[in-house]
């Protein structure tokens, strides 16, 4: 598992990827040519991974990301170290927290 800010990172067998998964579209990378994994909301900085493959999302704010990195990739943000990924698949998790009446996820 590799985790870089509020953003978990899981390996996952392909046996274990949802079919479902290749019915979500493929997410468009950002004007710099990485799949954005969580955007800053107040720094617009982005957990992103460079490097081939495709990032697919669930619906909704919960909804897990599918991560497939043929050749591995690195994952980048603005004030964290890079983290290097080996090529495979991958679930995506943003943190969730909990406050008074409702689950959010974690806003950085």
């Amino acid at each position: 598992m590799y985790r870089q800010g509020d953003v978990l990172i899981v390996p996952v067998r392909e046996a274990d990827v949802p079919g479902r998964v290749g019915g979500l579209a493929v997410q468009p990378r950002d004007a710099r040519g990485r799949m954005v994994l969580a955007l800053g909301e107040v720094t617009g900085h982005a957990h992103a991974v460079v490097g081939p493959g495709e990032l697919r999302r669930e619906a909704g704010p919960f909804g897990a990301g599918w991560l497939h990195l043929p050749e591995g990739g690195r994952v980048v943000h603005e004030e964290h170290a890079a983290i290097p990924l080996p090529k495979g698949r991958y679930r995506v998790v943003r943190q969730r927290e909990y406050a008074p009446g409702a689950v959010r996820v974690v806003a950085d």
